[in-house]
């Protein structure tokens, strides 16, 4: 069971993912030694881990999400090969085990090996579809709320940098970035210590360039964390297709459901994708029947139960075991 400085921890590190632990300490009223102890606790137990990533759009980045359906035994196989991809994130087995459903980043504009070539030369896939994410309302640099809500503004305050995203143009990513990024996918507080050794550069060159990719906003921090442990024991993809000229109006009223961590308008037969997270079955089912059935606009609506998420944002060092 999660406590008051457990949630306060997580919604601290949302904040600021390199806040030292000190900084957090004092905002929660209790000693470093005892946020040093539940960060170690909340990593072991509960996947709990700090990742840096690249802002698409900045990156110049486009994001694909791809759904493929195969016999679960191969489902498996096929969900695990694709999380070993550097170029993949939020990889999930979904409908009981039979849908792999994944995030892949190809440079803006250029076909890509994994979308022309390696799917279609895998065995025991059935179906294949491929998604372009036209615009993300919910997701990314925003949390979901259920990681939220535990401190208040004061708090929040004190431990927002004094900096933040968007504040100067900075320069953009860059080649040379690319060690310094993949040590912060696999861990986004690696010290400035260690990413010198990571990148061949001065202690001093690396705090200059974190704070100049973060301020500018070409990198961001997102924490992950098995959200069962906050009450997340359902989840599930929601594929909704809705009149076009009244998706931005949809998307931006789902944006601000409690119920749902991501929202993007995509490409295909259904345009709007949503990842819902609820308590129990019972509690999606009154979402989807009262909360999404009371927009007219939705059409249609296929709900895809999330079985086990193989991969999350960051790198496959250390695999999320949400459920």
């Amino acid at each position: 069971m999660l406590d008051g400085v457990d949630r306060g921890l997580i919604h601290a590190l949302h904040i600021d993912g390199r806040a030292s632990f000190a900084r957090i300490a004092e905002v929660l009223g209790v000693s470093t030694q005892t946020v040093a102890r539940r960060y170690r606790r909340l990593s072991a137990d509960a996947s709990l881990r700090v990742v840096a990533l690249a802002d698409p759009d900045r990156a110049d980045q486009a994001q694909w999400i791809v759904r493929l359906t195969a016999s679960p035994r191969t489902a498996q196989d096929l969900a695990h090969a694709l999380a070993r991809r550097r170029d993949t994130s939020w990889v999930k087995l979904a409908s009981g085990g039979t849908e792999i459903l994944a995030i892949v980043r190809t440079p803006t504009g250029a076909g890509h090996p994994l979308l022309l070539a390696d799917i279609p030369r895998t065995a025991g896939i059935t179906g294949v579809s491929a998604h372009y994410v036209l615009h993300t309302y919910l997701g990314g640099p925003t949390a979901w709320r259920g990681h939220l809500g535990t401190l208040d503004d004061g708090q929040q305050r004190q431990l927002r940098p004094p900096t933040g995203p968007l504040s100067r143009p900075g320069k953009p990513l860059a080649d040379s970035d690319g060690p310094l990024l993949a040590a912060l996918q696999r861990d986004g507080r690696t010290s400035h210590a260690e990413l010198a050794t990571a990148t061949g550069w001065s202690p001093a060159t690396v705090a200059r360039r974190l704070a100049d990719l973060q301020s500018s906003g070409a990198i961001f921090f997102d924490v992950e964390f098995n959200d069962a442990l906050l009450g997340a024991t359902t989840q599930a993809l929601l594929w909704v297709a809705v009149a076009p000229a009244h998706l931005d109006h949809v998307a931006t009223a789902l944006s601000q459901h409690p119920e749902l961590a991501y929202v993007a308008a995509t490409t295909g037969p259904t345009n709007l994708l949503a990842h819902a997270l609820c308590p129990t079955p019972a509690v999606l089912h009154d979402y989807l029947v009262h909360r999404l059935g009371a927009l007219e606009a939705i059409h249609t609506l296929e709900t895809a139960p999330v079985l086990r998420t193989v991969k999350a944002a960051g790198s496959l060092s250390t695999i999320s075991r949400r459920a």
